[in-house]
């Protein structure tokens, strides 16, 4: 500073809307203590607000039955990976082959597809890069391509892409790794080494090298992130041997059985083979239901450049009311089929009590405030949308209509209720976003909409 200013000064900002003084004494003078709230104010500075505003009333609702159950065993941990997605997916399917091989329990390597799914995520990255390699940093999809660069999180259309194109091994297999389990630092390294790469494409883009040139260079970058990810993961196999045991029950002599253990010989197996053998399913004909409000129902819609592995279409979905979504989620269930799905996690669903139901945290009461809004109201406003994903194993019907629905999650048996969770049917209105279902589950009027075509929606629409 020189001590004399020069320029001139800068009008101030309107008034308008401003916290003034005269309307700050007026909620100072609004807001006197009472008996109540001072109560209030004295749990509170001391109490956890979950635990104070959980209304007890909704948590004896459950009554820990239900109607009807899907035939399934065991419960997935993902541990401290961000792979919900990747282990819901594989909660459609792990059922299938312990009935089909006669299993006590059975688990997918998820170590096999992460491998998998960051190695085409880092390479639709560099692609991507060399595409929009001319764009203005401020465009809105350079930025969100270079924040969403090669994390943990995805879809069901990922995860169908992966078990289509490499197919699935046992856990045993290729079991986990500390950074399988924990993928913070692991994910920072994989971005920082993929930024490199796209530095050095954008460096020989500003040459004015021809795109087989920068592909050439991405080439040489994958063989890198290919090396980075075999130390962190494993090598995946291109085949493999596995036995299992079988779990059969004896004949007994009317007071108990006893189980017989019976393990098969080795065999051969290819990632390929083993799913085709062991799972069998046509995973193209299950599709992605939307409820969001925000959009018209009764459309198909498709996401704008969200894909896994380059060459494999975008994500797409019909968008129905959350009635009609209900109905067919309970012929799946009936038919003995878990339902993978995705919801906001975040708002009144309680981890200690494995419970989710609308309005389980009682906030309005024990503030005294109102916080009134639909889903579509929270759609408009950006609320936070599906950012969890699970699967869907019963339902509890009470003269045919749903009462509550029974859940898998992917958290350990030591949350939740051993690793189930309740939600309830008014919560599935209110904060259940798509779910995954076999076509013979759908009517034919909604499966006709999919061959329409798609509308359309930004690549930031789900951001």
């Amino acid at each position: 500073m020189t001590g004399k200013a020069s320029a001139k000064r800068k009008p101030a900002r309107p008034s308008k809307g401003l916290l003034s003084a005269p309307l700050l004494a007026r909620f100072r003078s609004s807001f006197e203590m009472n008996e109540a709230d001072r109560a209030r104010f004295n749990a509170i500075a001391q109490c956890d607000l979950n635990e104070l505003a959980l209304s007890h009333e909704l948590k004896a609702k459950d009554d820990g039955h239900f109607s009807h159950r899907v035939a399934t065993k065991g419960i997935t941990h993902q541990k401290a990976a961000g792979l919900c997605w990747l282990h819901a997916s594989l909660n459609l399917l792990r059922p299938r082959v312990i009935r089909k091989l006669d299993l006590e329990n059975f688990e997918f390597s998820t170590a096999y597809l992460q491998f998998w799914d960051l190695l085409e995520k880092g390479n639709r990255y560099l692609e991507s890069i060399i595409k929009l390699r001319e764009a203005d940093p401020l465009d809105r999809s350079w930025k969100l391509l270079n924040l969403w660069i090669a994390g943990d999180g995805g879809w069901w259309a990922y995860a169908k892409a992966l078990i289509q194109k490499y197919g699935l091994v046992p856990a045993s297999v290729m079991p986990e790794t500390k950074n399988n389990k924990d993928t913070r630092i692991m994910s920072k390294v994989l971005a920082e080494l993929l930024r490199s790469k796209a530095t050095e494409i954008l460096r020989e883009g500003d040459k004015g090298s021809k795109e087989t040139a920068l592909r050439k260079i991405k080439e040489g970058a994958m063989e890198d992130v290919f090396r980075f990810l075999s130390l962190n993961l494993g090598v995946p196999p291109t085949e493999f041997e596995w036995r299992y045991e079988k779990q059969k029950k004896a004949k007994g002599n009317g007071k108990q059985t006893v189980k017989q253990d019976r393990l098969t010989a080795l065999k051969k197996y290819t990632p390929q083979s083993f799913f085709k053998q062991t799972v069998g399913l046509e995973l193209s004909d299950y599709h992605c239901l939307f409820h969001t409000p925000d959009r018209p129902f009764g459309k198909h819609y498709v996401f704008d450049e969200q894909y896994c592995t380059v060459g494999n279409d975008e994500m797409n979905f019909v968008n129905l009311e959350i009635g009609e979504i209900k109905k067919i989620c309970l012929k799946a269930i009936l038919a003995n089929e878990p339902i993978p799905f995705g919801v906001d996690m975040g708002i009144d669903q309680s981890t200690k009590h494995g419970l989710m139901e609308h309005k389980l945290f009682d906030y309005e009461a024990l503030f005294g405030i109102k916080m009134d809004l639909t889903k579509a109201e929270r759609k408009r406003l950006c609320a936070p949308r599906a950012g969890h994903m699970m699967a869907i194993i019963g339902v509890d019907l009470k003269k045919s209509v749903p009462q509550k629905w029974l859940i898998e999650n992917s958290w350990g048996d030591g949350k939740g209720q051993k690793g189930l969770w309740t939600l309830f049917d008014t919560w599935f209105d209110e904060h259940v976003d798509h779910v995954i279902v076999h076509k013979k589950n759908i009517p034919a009027k909604t499966l006709k909409i999919f061959t329409e075509k798609p509308i359309r929606l930004p690549i930031w629409y789900w951001d």
